[in-house]
């Protein structure tokens, strides 16, 4: 059994199903997503264009205002960068490893 919050019981079967569901509206939305951009023309592999927080979790990016100032200093080149208007303006980026480029002191 696994204990909530608000001290309700929720047994191993109800998190299973619970789980279950929201991978279930993942995908849905993964798919609504999809089908719409490629309504528009737009083909875009979801495994390989990520959010910027996608991003941060697979490559271990402290934060999100990191990635966002990478993007705005041409780090991430513009061609790797997409924004879905549609979405909110939501911002998606080639999932590959960037790097800034070292400070060089003397």
């Amino acid at each position: 059994m696994v204990f909530e919050d608000d001290n309700q019981m929720k047994t191993t079967p109800d998190l299973a199903q619970e789980i279950e569901r929201l991978l279930a509206g993942a995908d849905a939305a993964i798919k609504e997503a999809t089908n719409y951009l490629i309504s528009q023309g737009e083909v875009v592999d979801l495994a390989e264009w990520v959010t910027i927080k996608e991003y941060c979790n697979r490559f271990n990016v402290k934060n999100v205002e990191t990635v966002v100032n990478w993007i705005n200093r041409g780090i991430i080149p513009a061609e790797n960068v997409r924004t879905i208007e549609e979405f909110n303006n939501t911002r998606l980026i080639k999932a590959i490893p960037y790097k800034p480029a070292p400070i060089l002191r003397s």
